[in-house]
């Protein structure tokens, strides 16, 4: 029964067609969740939160309570972005992680750990945008984690990779409760059998009757601070105290008449939006030319090296979002790109694991959501007795003091989940996303071409073979890839590995809106357990 294996080339959808509502999302029984709750009178923002907290059962190999968490919400014509990612510890500090033995931040344990921010956005976005009370919406949450749920086949792989790792590497006292919550029988749960976790439930309901003030400045909040102090860790109460969600603008790029939109610096959204700004100027006719594969790569590395110097805390930028999104400095990157692969170094701009999720429902409110633990189960660490596992956010800082991204107190670190937004004559397309720390932009930005240069319907755009930059001149083509055409980009000097699974290059989901009559058509990702649920 439970011999389920990957075959390396995903299995075709067609697109969803609804009118009333649609959830999609990476798990079929948490897409029902947020589609129940339209039913029951909650708008699209209800129905993103009730997934969102579902997904943190559902789905923990990706996310958890103790996520970080972005949104884009367009609600009454006019999109909003929140910025629910936590700051380091105030009292962390390069030279003490130094002094525990640490060239570069770990990537496990406590000294990662940041403020999580998602049970934060989930009653921020409820407060603000919701109808119905953040109890009832995180009923079907707490319901699946005391009742427990049949394991899903990416789940359940993903599951026992995750084991299989953390048997040989989380030997320290501090992984213990790692164990106990997510290994309860001395072992990964198997596909098709029942996971269930009852601290889970009652740090939910506490999360739901409190407005997560119990998470940041009660009970809970104490829980999760003498757990780090008894491991040493940074993390204090004092740093929870001081969390709250931020709400931002939006920021986007014109692309061939539609504007794309994405969450402002410190999420990594800009490299998507730096790529599409240097590609724009070109015309590709043909989806499987090798010159519009060519030039993608090529522009996404030039993205990604700007991203990755100059991306981190907005209120520790160096560089400005808007010289950087400049016309004039994408020319400068854009006339860069030749006939052969090149080595990608940052430019100078002028001075100036994850969970994604889509909703929709019949009022025109649309939600793009996406929170993530990072690398999966995030630090391996689990607060006893809550279900609360920690994301490892920390590991992307430098400590390096001369890089923009370096490791201080109190700085939201660079991120990489990003929620994607597409409106065009100033109304909304839809939400989108691709889940999968750095393939996240690449992946958007393969959708959006495939969206609007090529014509593909939503779930085509997804369903698209897709490539990964990796580093220099490694660039990663999954399973599906044209041979032909994987053959003619390494005659350009890329160097071309092919993947033996789909899994590893992003899972993502679409919802479009059509503006004359309100149907709603969606796409879901083939390469993992994906779900529309729409009425």
């Amino acid at each position: 029964m439970n011999n389920y294996l990957h075959h390396p080339h995903p299995a075709k959808r067609v697109t969803t067609f609804a009118k009333k509502g649609m959830v999609a999302t990476s798990q079929p029984l948490a897409a029902e969740v947020g589609r129940d709750i339209l039913k029951q009178g909650g708008n699209a923002v209800d129905a993103a939160i009730a997934t969102a907290a579902a997904l943190t059962v559902l789905e923990p190999t990706s996310n958890g309570i103790g996520s970080d968490a972005f949104a884009l919400v367009w609600i009454k014509d006019k999109l909003y972005g929140l910025n629910a990612s936590g700051r380091s510890p105030e009292s962390i500090t390069i030279e003490k992680v130094k002094e525990q033995g640490h060239e570069k931040m770990p990537l496990f344990g406590w000294i990662p750990v940041t403020v999580p921010g998602a049970p934060g956005a989930w009653a921020e976005l409820s407060e603000r945008f919701g109808k119905l009370p953040l109890t009832e919406v995180l009923k079907p949450a707490i319901d699946y984690a005391e009742e427990g749920y049949p394991i899903s086949p990416v789940l359940g792989d993903m599951w026992n990779r995750a084991y299989k790792r953390y048997k040989q590497e989380f030997t320290d006292p501090m992984f213990a409760h790692w164990f106990d919550t997510f290994a309860p029988n001395g072992r990964s749960p198997q596909i098709g059998e029942m996971w269930r976790s009852p601290g889970h439930a009652s740090t939910l309901r506490e999360i739901a009757e409190t407005k997560a003030e119990s998470f940041y400045r009660g009970k809970l909040a104490k829980k999760i601070a003498a757990e780090s102090t008894l491991h040493k860790g940074f993390l204090t109460e004092a740093d929870l105290a001081t969390f709250k969600p931020v709400w931002v603008d939006p920021i986007k790029v014109s692309y061939r008449g539609y504007e794309v939109w994405e969450i402002p610096p410190n999420g990594q959204g800009i490299v998507a939006l730096l790529g599409l700004n240097i590609l724009k100027e070109w015309s590709f006719e043909d989806a499987e030319s090798v010159e519009r594969y060519h030039k993608q790569i090529e522009a996404i590395k030039l993205a990604f090296a700007d991203g990755q110097k100059y991306v981190t805390d907005p209120e520790q930028m160096k560089s400005s979002v808007e010289g950087l999104l400049s016309e004039q400095y994408a020319k400068k990157r854009r006339n860069l790109i030749g006939e052969e692969a090149l080595m990608p170094e940052p430019g100078t701009p002028p001075s100036g694991g994850t969970v994604y999720l889509a909703t929709a429902d019949d009022d025109g409110n649309m939600v793009s959501f996406i929170q993530s633990n990072y690398m999966g189960f995030g630090s391996g660490i689990v607060v006893p007795g809550t279900g609360i596992s920690l994301q490892n956010r920390g590991a992307d800082f430098s400590l390096d003091k001369t890089h923009d991204n370096s490791l201080a107190g109190g700085k939201r670190t660079y991120h990489t989940i990003i929620p994607g937004f597409l409106t065009k004559d100033d109304q909304a397309v839809g939400p989108f996303g691709v889940m999968g720390g750095y393939m996240q932009p690449q992946g958007h930005l393969q959708v959006i071409m495939n969206t609007i240069d090529f014509a593909m319907n939503p779930q085509a755009a997804l369903d698209a073979p897709r490539w990964q930059w990796m580093e220099s001149k490694k660039v990663l083509v999954e399973p599906t890839f044209p041979v032909a055409t994987a053959q003619a980009l390494a005659r350009k000097g890329h160097q071309i590995q092919i993947a033996l699974e789909s899994v590893s290059f992003g899972r993502g989901q679409i919802i479009w809106r059509d503006p004359k009559t309100g149907v709603l058509q969606g796409g879901t990702e083939s390469r993992t357990d994906g779900a529309i649920a729409a009425w």
